[in-house]
């Protein structure tokens, strides 16, 4: 990144970005933290095969909403900033994309339903589809609503709608849970309540109903639905890196093994909540900064930022993993450890390849980053069948690390041809190394006491090395967090 003296004007730029970043910052601790405590009620309470069915539910959403809706949301967060008088066209545009893709999504599974119960077969899975239905429903509204205040610039919204999300989740678990005793249902209906009411929420702070008084520019109207048809195969082939291993494991082993699977992603979710955090600031500002002359030295720098951050936050998760999972994963969750680093590392690299989309799409190139996306899909798919087989769950671990690692490869040369980044590749190359070395080593520590603590030392060593590597970047953030407690305190 140089020296810091060359890098303060530059990052002086970046003010809107670490605006952002910090009110970000609130509320996905805030959510990601409390989230984080709910993991030993979830597995105390629900059983593996239960856990299993609710996260293969909540990774279709995660194919469906935006594929459905046509990337309304994303087509809301891009035109929003560029377009910031035509808000209530924007809103109204994206609200029937979504309302569309509800209606479709309830009579495809009331159709579902109703030839099961003709049949007299599923009936164990009927009421699941019926409330997928609803679930579908719920959280693409609220998804939509999301995006649309961050394009808005409306970050506080986006904030309050999202600890309101996690408060009204807590809650309603606790409640359905813990006093009503409802299993697997009560686990979705409170993500279902929390959803609608945090979506009203935020539709009433936006004025909405204002909003959508505003004429519609049929226009933009066409030009956000060419964006977001565009971002489909990127969307796809997204998910397809993130999820498509759970379905391998589901119809491979069953429930039970998926929902081990599941329950090991959220030891990675750690890591992710700063990636989310930067990732969400990060698009705003590359919409803001592409035009600017001297973008690869800024993008560079905080590509350089972003990879010291992630690189020394999954080497320390690395570090104290053992203890982490005996506190998160209860009962007969706790063997999910051991997919947890390959998963962890992946994190790294669909960051990094998250940061190099957020270039492309600022230029509108969402073909690049669909054919990184795309090719990692192929990766993973074909590792997937050939791994798990081999391997069981820990084959689909390494696949969607490896898959994840093509992608970002991919994408860092593609984006070349908007931003030539200005970077240490050959320390980043070393970093990567090194952190692969950690979670090597720390799935040895599996075989004894005594592998345990060396694999511990060896991750520690990693760690220091990695902040004399990126000493300049971890001065940087330590001069921020000063800064930031200074203000705090005054």
């Amino acid at each position: 990144m140089g020296s810091l003296k060359k890098q303060e004007p530059l990052m002086s730029r970046s003010r809107y970005l670490l605006k952002n970043m910090s009110l970000f910052t609130v509320s996905n601790m805030a959510s990601k933290l409390l989230v984080f405590l709910l993991v030993p009620l979830y597995t105390n309470v629900l059983s593996e095969s239960d856990y299993g069915i609710a996260d293969v539910m909540q990774t279709t959403l995660l194919l469906l909403v935006p594929l459905l809706s046509l990337n309304a949301g994303e087509a809301a967060l891009r035109y929003g900033i560029e377009y910031s008088g035509k808000r209530g066209s924007i809103l109204r545009s994206g609200l029937r994309h979504v309302l569309r893709s509800a209606l479709l999504t309830a009579a495809v599974c009331l159709a579902m339903a109703l030839a099961m119960s003709a049949s007299g077969t599923g009936a164990e899975y009927r009421g699941h589809i019926l409330i997928f239905a609803l679930l579908f429903a719920c959280n693409a509204i609220y998804e939509f609503m999301l995006l649309y205040a961050q394009g808005s610039e409306q970050v506080e919204i986006m904030i309050t709608g999202s600890i309101c999300c996690t408060v009204i989740t807590i809650i309603s678990n606790i409640l359905f849970l813990l006093v009503f005793k409802m299993g697997l249902y009560g686990y979705l209906f409170s993500q279902i309540a929390a959803f609608c009411i945090s979506f009203v929420i935020m539709y009433r702070l936006l004025h909405g109903e204002t909003l959508l008084k505003e004429d519609e520019d049929r226009g933009l109207r066409t030009e956000m639905t060419r964006y977001g048809r565009g971002m489909l195969l990127y969307s796809t082939a997204s998910w397809a890196n993130n999820a498509i291993d759970r379905y391998f494991i589901l119809f491979m082993f069953g429930s039970v093994q998926n929902g081990l699977y599941g329950v090991a992603y959220k030891i990675p979710a750690i890591l992710t909540v700063f990636q989310r955090i930067f990732a969400q600031s990060f698009q705003m500002s590359a919409t803001k900064e592409y035009r600017e002359e001297d973008s690869g030295r800024f993008f560079g720098e905080l590509f350089e930022l972003y990879n010291a951050v992630m690189l020394t936050g999954c080497t320390g998760i690395l570090l104290v993993l053992r203890p982490l999972a005996a506190f998160m994963f209860r009962k007969g969750f706790y063997e999910a450890w051991i997919m947890v680093p390959p998963l962890l590392i992946s994190v790294i690299f669909g960051a990094l390849e998250g940061y190099l989309g957020s270039i492309c799409l600022a230029h509108k190139d969402g073909r690049s980053m669909g054919i990184a996306t795309g090719v990692g899909a192929v990766v993973n798919i074909i590792l997937n069948a050939a791994a798990i087989s081999a391997f069981g769950a820990v084959g689909a671990a390494f696949a969607t690390l490896i898959s994840y690692f093509t992608m970002f490869a991919i994408a860092y040369a593609l984006t070349v041809r908007h931003v030539r980044l200005e970077v240490d590749i050959k320390r980043d190359i070393a970093g990567y190394i090194l952190v692969l070395i950690a979670g090597g080593v720390t799935m040895y520590g599996v075989k004894s006491d005594t592998a345990e603590y060396t694999a511990c030392a060896v991750c520690a060593l990693i760690l220091l090395v990695l902040l004399f590597l990126y000493s300049a970047q971890a001065a940087y953030v330590v001069k921020r967090v000063k800064a930031l407690a200074g203000r705090a305190g005054s």
